[in-house]
C-alpha cells in the first residue's frame, strides 16, 4: 500500500521494487527506484526535446525559443572549451550529461521522492529515489563519458601519437638529454596513466557525494522535530518550513554540480584533443 511518511536517513542502496516479480518478468524483479527515476527523467526529457523541435519555425514560439536558448547557451560553452573540431562530435554528449543531470537532481527535490513508497520490515521502501544519489547512476555516467574519451581522443590524435604524449620526452629534447631523461618521463606517464584511470571515479563520487549529502540533510531538517521530540504540532510545521532555505540551496547545487561535471568531462577531451604545436600536457 503506497504511503507517505518521513524516513530519519536515506539509505546508500538503490532499493528493488519488483523483487517479487519471477519467470517471465525476472529482468523487472532487478529494477530499482533509482532506475525507474532514471527511465522517467529520459521520456521526459526526449518528450520535450521532440515537443520544443517538432514545428521548427523561422518565428519561434515559447517552447521553441526556451529549447535553442538552452542548446544554444551550451554549445557556444562547450565550443569554447572543446574546440571547433571537436564540439560536432562532443556537444550531444556534453549537452546530454548537463541536462540529465540538472534534471535528476531538481527532480529528487519534488514532494514525495523519497517519502512514498510501501512498509516492508517495519522500514519505508522508497517508490522514488534521487537517481543521482545512487552511485551505480555516477559511475555509469563517468564510464559512458570515458568510454568516448578514449575513442574520440584515439581518433583524433592516433595510438602511436597518444603513447608519445604519455610516456614520451616533452620539451623539444633531443639527442643524449633525450635518452637520459626517458626513465623519468616514463614513470611521469605511468603517473598519467593512473590519474587517467581514476578520473571516472572522481567525476562519480564527486556528484553522488554531493547530491546524497543534499538528500540527507533536507532529510535531517525535515526530521528534526521529532528527532528532538517537538509537539506533533510543532514538528509536523517544522518539517515544512525548516528545509525551505535548504530547498534553494539544493536547487542551486542541482545545476552547479552538474555543471562541474559537463565542465570537467569538457576539459579532459580538450586535454587530449587539442592541436596545439606546444606541448599538450594530459590530466
Amino acid at each position: 500500500m503506497l504511503l507517505s511518511t518521513l524516513a530519519t536517513t536515506v539509505p546508500i542502496e538503490a532499493e528493488p521494487i519488483l523483487a517479487k516479480l519471477h519467470g517471465l518478468f525476472g529482468l523487472l524483479s532487478s529494477m530499482t527506484n533509482s532506475i525507474l527515476v532514471s527511465i522517467i527523467l529520459v521520456v521526459l526529457l526526449v518528450t520535450w526535446a521532440q515537443r520544443a523541435t517538432r514545428r521548427m519555425e523561422l518565428i519561434p514560439g515559447k517552447a521553441q525559443n526556451f529549447f535553442e536558448l538552452i542548446v544554444e547557451g551550451l554549445y557556444e560553452f562547450f565550443e569554447g572549451i572543446v574546440g571547433h573540431h571537436m564540439i560536432a562530435k562532443s556537444f550531444s554528449l556534453l549537452a546530454t550529461l548537463f541536462l540529465y543531470i540538472v534534471a535528476a537532481n531538481w527532480f529528487g527535490l519534488l514532494p514525495g521522492v523519497g517519502s512514498i513508497g510501501w512498509k516492508e520490515h517495519g522500514e519505508l521502501l522508497p517508490l522514488f529515489r534521487p537517481t543521482t544519489a545512487d552511485m551505480n547512476t555516477t559511475i555509469g555516467l563517468a564510464i559512458v563519458f570515458m568510454v568516448f574519451w578514449i575513442i574520440w581522443t584515439l581518433q583524433e590524435m592516433g595510438l602511436v601519437s597518444f603513447l608519445k604524449h604519455l610516456f614520451g620526452v616533452k620539451g623539444g629534447v633531443k639527442g643524449f638529454m633525450a635518452i637520459a631523461l626517458m626513465p623519468i618521463f616514463f614513470f611521469v606517464g605511468i603517473i598519467e596513466v593512473v590519474s587517467i584511470l581514476i578520473r571516472p571515479v572522481s567525476l562519480s563520487l564527486r556528484l553522488f557525494g554531493n547530491v546524497f549529502a543534499g538528500e540527507n540533510l533536507l532529510t535531517t531538517m525535515m526530521s528534526l522535530g521529532q528527532t528532538l521530540h517537538f509537539p506533533d504540532w510543532l514538528a509536523h510545521l517544522s518539517s515544512v518550513l525548516l528545509p525551505i532555505p535548504f530547498y534553494f540551496l539544493e536547487l542551486l547545487i542541482g545545476v552547479l554540480q552538474a555543471f562541474v561535471f559537463a565542465l570537467l568531462c569538457a576539459v579532459y577531451l580538450n586535454l587530449s584533443t587539442s592541436h596545439d604545436e606546444a606541448e599538450a600536457e594530459l590530466h
